[in-house]
């Protein structure tokens, strides 16, 4: 093993590359050492256990794919922020279920909320009912993202039928939801007009 020191970005971005390559399920500690050509104990001294590690990279994910919402009225910013998430989390193997993860032990991924929160900030909601819809939304496209990774990773590996293709509609379905939640959030705004 080479004697040479990575830096911290360095291991987390040789992460990004081993989970984009091979999954969220091989991204070990001892396969990253592999392949930063160090032994395991060195990822210790930038990261305390693999959690912090896996926070970094789902840090890392959302700051290389996440894009800022352009400008207009509050709703159209919300399903602006919710569409691109979900593009975000698309765009990496695995990228939902460890950033949905990450997310759920309060590790990192903080990104995310601001990103769907200061869309509603002039929607006339008060900080609690901002709050729940930035969960909500947050909720629903973490799972459909993660559903839509684990059926195409099934349909690649041979484990579906040939009619259980989903390619047919997840994007036009995930729209179809998302206006749904967006409606029902209409909705609670206009009670409080």
């Amino acid at each position: 093993m080479a004697a040479v020191r990575h830096r911290r970005g360095d291991v987390v971005a040789k992460a990004v590359e081993v989970l984009d390559t091979y999954g969220l399920a091989d991204l070990t500690m001892r396969r990253l050492a592999s392949e930063l050509d160090v032994r395991p104990s060195a990822l210790y001294h930038h990261f305390t256990n693999k959690q912090y590690l896996l926070a970094a990279v789902a840090d890392e994910l959302l700051e290389r794919s996440l894009k800022p919402v352009e400008d207009g009225p509050w709703d159209a910013r919300l399903t602006a922020a919710a569409t691109g998430l979900r593009e975000s989390l698309l765009a990496w193997r695995d990228g939902a279920e460890l950033v949905a993860t990450v997310h759920a032990f309060g590790l990192g991924a903080e990104k995310v909320d601001d990103h769907v929160a200061v869309t509603l900030e002039d929607s006339g909601l008060n900080e609690a009912l901002r709050r729940v819809v930035t969960r909500t939304v947050l909720h629903y496209v973490f799972g459909h993202a993660t559903a839509e990774q684990t059926h195409l990773q099934a349909a690649s590996a041979g484990a579906l039928e040939s009619g259980d293709d989903m390619s047919w509609g997840a994007g036009q379905e995930f729209t179809a939801g998302l206006a749904l939640v967006v409606d029902g959030v209409r909705a609670r705004v206009s009670t409080l007009a």
